[in-house]
């Protein structure tokens, strides 16, 4: 081993061992507290819940630890054990043309990697979240979810996959560039996709029956200058008790989803106060400025990769017998992987302010604090949320305040 890949080999491990090491310590830390009710959550959480809140976030968590263990051995053996020149030379020796080939590289590892981690998918699914009242899908449908999801990747990943080698090939001296701006058309075109034809595939969307309610919301919405087109329930119950409410839309004009978990676990005035927070977001244009900062992180990410595809350095550190460009395109995503792991925590940070601004917005919309809080309280129960987490793990990876600090906050503005 070279010492430049020595050098990439400490940098990557060093990623990972943090960040396996931030879990271990928010675990310990959720062993030690996880039997303290927090202020505001006396109403709705005993010693009881809390103890299967504690029981759930230890199991779910040791879990997660184990799934990353072996992601870091399979990145190991895939990147430093010889596997990645294998891979290549068998692809490269075929002499497919570019735009065959480029996509069926990533495409082939796309189904790898959904291979591996399905097993982890069904213990996962069908031993904790089953265990602990989550899980309310059957084996089939989740197969049948499986499949979609690789028929769709297979679709639009061939789709961006090949518009891009094509670009490549036809614009060898400028590529990064076109192929964002092709990038960034796709991204726009699956918002306006998504709705419509992505959605329906995994659920069924119906009109809420409680018209009170989606008149309620359509009011609230006009009072932050959404219009709403369509209210509706989308039957997430047939998978999880999980609850959650979104946007979904292009423009002025917006759809609202709500989980038929969330209508069912949820009095209106938290419904709508909910639903206030999300009008918030897009008030406060903070979709638009995340946006705005991976599509810029995006476009240097390409310049960078077009200048390290350039020549054969990526090819020689990592011992690549066949200097294709797919292979080294993958090499320059491993490289930039490892360089954004610093971003992690500034991202977590500024996705953290976004969430109490608009919580903020949902209370001066709404008038009602209480409501707010009382719906995160509910959250935080229905999905045996983590309320301790350790301070530095909630400062690296958490976009979302912790529940408690929200809740506090909230009653707090009373």
């Amino acid at each position: 081993m070279g010492f430049p890949l020595f050098l990439i080999l400490a940098a990557y491990l060093t990623t990972r061992l943090m960040d396996m090491g931030l879990t271990a310590l928010n675990l310990n830390h959720l062993a030690a507290h996880g039997d303290e009710i927090p202020p505001g959550f006396e109403k709705e959480i005993d010693q009881s819940v809390l103890t299967t809140m504690r029981r759930y976030g230890l199991e779910s968590g040791r879990f997660g630890l184990i799934a990353a263990g072996f992601d870091l051995l399979v990145v190991l053996a895939f990147f430093f054990g010889g596997l990645l020149d294998r891979y290549n030379s068998w692809l490269a020796v075929r002499e497919w043309p570019l735009l065959l080939a480029g996509p069926a590289f990533f495409l082939f590892l796309a189904y790898a990697q959904t291979l591996l981690s399905a097993p982890f998918g069904l213990y996962r699914t069908f031993v904790i979240e089953k265990r602990y009242g989550f899980t309310t899908q059957t084996l089939r449908l989740w197969l049948l979810d499986l499949l979609k999801g690789v028929l769709l990747t297979t679709l639009l990943a061939g789709l961006l996959l090949g518009g891009s080698f094509w670009l490549i090939e036809k614009l060898p001296g400028s590529w990064w560039l076109v192929v964002w701006l092709f990038f960034l058309a796709f991204s726009v075109f699956l918002l306006y996709l998504s709705p419509h034809v992505i959605e329906p595939l995994f659920n069924t969307f119906t009109p809420i029956a409680d018209e009170e309610l989606a008149r309620r919301l359509r009011e609230t919405m006009a009072r932050a200058g959404i219009s709403v087109d369509r209210v509706v329930a989308m039957d997430a119950s047939r998978r999880s008790t999980h609850s959650n409410a979104y946007f979904s839309g292009i423009g002025r004009v917006k759809r609202i989803v709500l989980y038929d978990t969330l209508l069912a676990a949820n009095s209106r005035d938290e419904i709508v106060a909910v639903l206030a927070h999300e009008a918030g977001h897009w008030r406060k244009k903070h979709l638009l400025k995340r946006l705005a900062a991976s599509q810029l992180l995006a476009l240097g990410g390409l310049y960078l990769a077009f200048r390290l595809t350039q020549g054969e350095l990526l090819t020689s550190w990592f011992g690549l017998g066949e200097p294709t460009l797919y292979g080294k395109l993958l090499l320059a995503g491993f490289l930039g992987s490892i360089a954004a792991f610093p971003l992690e925590p500034l991202a977590s940070f500024f996705s953290r302010r976004h969430e109490r601004e608009a919580d903020d917005f949902a209370v001066r919309l709404t008038s009602s604090p209480e409501a707010l809080a009382s719906a995160f309280v509910k959250l935080a129960k229905d999905n045996l949320s983590n309320l301790h987490p350790h301070p530095w793990y909630a400062a690296f990876s958490y976009s979302h305040p912790p529940l408690p600090e929200r809740v506090a906050r909230l009653l707090g503005a009373r």
